[in-house]
């Protein structure tokens, strides 16, 4: 578990968007960042889709062959916010579906977590060019679409792949390898950071105490920490 002073960090009140104002659009949304989301805005994962397909809301829409909305299960226990579409995703319209996403698959299937069980999704939806890190005003005009996924979603566990999805969810500054694995609890949910699967490529070593290792590890404590939840 995460120190006090750590959990102090983790509040989704500095996060969640704004109310809506009484001459609120919703149709203005994809039109700027400016216009807010506010929580219920969407019905459905389609609903918002139509929206993040036409969105200009920061500068990586310009360049964007598909929107990169989700994957998995919606209604799924466990979420996964990983940082924003690669090459593959852009071209495809689907998260984590390069050489990291197919590693991730291996590491879920592992501690036999289904597409049933799993939502994936990024903090942005769109590539950042030549799939740079997202920057903070990319990750804020995104944010109000990943905190409705959330709601939509109602995971009852969020994992942070890295140090992006870490920051952009939760406001936390600190890299991932000094919180890794810690579980806090916020708003009846269970978050976890985790490294990022494409580190994971980037350190391919399994001996104790490697990336590999550690993720492992953590992923383990995600099963075990869901069928508590479920009661099994």
């Amino acid at each position: 578990m995460a120190s006090e002073d750590q959990i102090d960090l983790f509040s989704l009140a500095e996060v969640a968007a704004p109310a809506a104002s009484a001459s609120f659009d919703p149709s203005q949304i994809p039109t700027s960042a400016r216009i807010p989301i506010p929580p219920g805005t969407y019905a459905s994962m389609e609903e918002m889709k139509a929206h993040c397909d036409q969105c200009q809301r920061c500068e990586l829409g310009q360049n964007r062959t598909h929107a990169v909305i989700g994957r998995g299960g919606l209604a799924a226990p466990v979420m996964i916010v990983g940082e924003g579409p690669g090459q593959t995703e852009d071209e495809t319209g689907l998260p984590f579906v390069g050489k990291s996403g197919q590693l991730l698959t291996k590491i879920l299937e592992s501690v036999q977590l289904t597409d049933e069980d799993v939502f994936i999704c990024n903090v942005v939806k769109c590539r950042p060019p030549e799939n740079r890190t997202p920057t903070a005003a990319e990750a804020d005009a995104c944010k109000g679409y990943l905190m409705e996924q959330i709601r939509l979603i109602n995971p009852k566990i969020i994992l942070l792949t890295g140090a992006t999805a870490l920051k952009g969810l939760l406001g936390i500054k600190q890299g991932i390898t000094k919180v890794r694995g810690q579980w806090i609890e916020q708003d009846g949910r269970f978050y976890m950071p985790i490294f990022h699967p494409a580190y994971l490529l980037r350190n391919p070593s399994r001996e104790k105490g490697s990336p590999k290792w550690l993720m492992w590890q953590d992923i383990q404590a995600v099963r075990a920490k869901l069928d508590e939840i479920r009661g099994t």
